[in-house]
Parts: C-alpha cells; sequence; structure tokens
C-alpha cells in the first residue's frame, strides 16, 4: 500500500487541471481581446442590458455596478443583474456580450426555463454537500469507515448534478444574448462574431469545472477502491 501521504490518485487530476488552467487563460485573454474593440453605436454595456431587459418586459430588474473583474452575474433571487466595474460602462464588443449573457439569464428566470430552476434549487444542498464530501470521505479512509467514505461520495454526487444541470444553463444564456444583439441590432452581424468567441471562451471555463467534477470524482471511487474493505 502507498503511504498514506503520497496520494497516486492526484495524477488523475492533472488532465482536469491543465484544462482548467486553459479555459481560464482563453477567457482572459479573449476577453481582454474585445475589450479594445468598441461597439460601432457606441452603447454600453449597461445601457445595453437595460435596453435588452426592457424589451422582455424585465422593466423591475435593475442594472447595478459590482466590484471586481469578470464578476459579472444575474441573481434570481432579488431579480437583480450587476455587473462588474470593467464591463459596466464599457462600449466594447466584449463587455456588451457579457451583459447581454446575463439578460439570458434574466429572461430564463421570467420564462422559468427549467434547467435554471434546478440549479436554483439545488444550490443551497450542494454547498453543504460540497463542503462536507471530503472531509467526511477522508475522515472514513483514516477510520476504514466505509459508510463515511460512501457518505462522501454521495454528498459529492450533488456537485455533480450541479455542475451538468450549470451546463444547459449557461449555453442557452449565451445563444439567448447572441440572437437578441442582432435582432435588436445593438451588435452588427460582424460584431456579433466578436461577442460570439467571447462568450464560447467562457463557455469552456464551465465544461472544465464539470470535467475536474468528474475527475474528482473518479478519484474518491479509486480511493475508495484501494482503501474499502477487502473483506
Amino acid at each position: 500500500m502507498f503511504p498514506f501521504f503520497f496520494d497516486p490518485t492526484m495524477m488523475l487530476l492533472i488532465p482536469a487541471l491543465i484544462l482548467a488552467m486553459w479555459a481560464q487563460f482563453r477567457v482572459k485573454s479573449v476577453f481582454a481581446r474585445y475589450s479594445q474593440v468598441g461597439s460601432r453605436r457606441g452603447t454600453t454595456a449597461a445601457s445595453a442590458a437595460r435596453a435588452l431587459l426592457d424589451r422582455f418586459g424585465l422593466t423591475q430588474v435593475p442594472v447595478e455596478r459590482v466590484a471586481g473583474n469578470l464578476t459579472d452575474h444575474y441573481d434570481p433571487r432579488d431579480k437583480s443583474l450587476s455587473l462588474s466595474e470593467s464591463v459596466y460602462g464599457s462600449t466594447s464588443i466584449a463587455a456588451i456580450g457579457v451583459a447581454a449573457h446575463e439578460v439570458g439569464h434574466a429572461i430564463q428566470d421570467s420564462l422559468n426555463y427549467s434547467p435554471l430552476k434546478i440549479r436554483n434549487a439545488i444550490v443551497p444542498v450542494v454547498g453543504i454537500g460540497s463542503s462536507l464530501a471530503f472531509p467526511l470521505f477522508f475522515i472514513g479512509i483514516l477510520m476504514r469507515g466505509e459508510l463515511l467514505m460512501n457518505l462522501g461520495i454521495v454528498l459529492f454526487l450533488g456537485v455533480i448534478a450541479f455542475h451538468l444541470v450549470t451546463l444547459p444553463v449557461e449555453f442557452d444564456a449565451s445563444s439567448r444574448a447572441l440572437r437578441v444583439l442582432a435582432d435588436t441590432g445593438i451588435l452588427s452581424t460582424e460584431e456579433i462574431g466578436g461577442a460570439r468567441s467571447v462568450l464560447k471562451a467562457a463557455a469552456w471555463t464551465y465544461v472544465a469545472a464539470t470535467v475536474m467534477a468528474f475527475a474528482q470524482l473518479i478519484r474518491l471511487l479509486f480511493l475508495r477502491g484501494m482503501f474499502g474493505s477487502r473483506d
């Protein structure tokens, strides 16, 4: 048996780590590139978000500025849309694309889009499960307690479910964003290509997170086999 301080199963995470690093590099580089390209109409991301929300009757959804970089999000709890400092007042193609993506989430919420409803419903449970899964599992290894190891794996399956339901939510929001930007003429046909590149790069971060979650699950199952009952 391998010494406890040496965990060979960490090798299983290397491909997922490489993909995650590439995805982060990709989204930052593509966003930086199109942040330097202003839209022809000169509309700010905040104004674009406001116009798109109003177009879909979401006049009650405020567009707020939030600190940080790429911290943009739509909060279904208080029905608010927040744009980061680098996006809010920018007239770049990248900023408008990001803003429209968040509007896509607001539209999903207004239409009771099923994957979004499922994700919102499981967030509290997944939050608890993700914080307990690994401690319980590794305490189970130390104590040779199969019940704790199995419980850790079951809790981590909730994390897997969250990532799986997040993928259609994010892909659909991007599709809606590109469609409404084209329909409203906020971005021209040529500019839509740049926004699409930004949103595709962002989508890879969600794919990478899902791959990492599955790699972690495989690792837990491998460790379960190593340290589980030999009876």
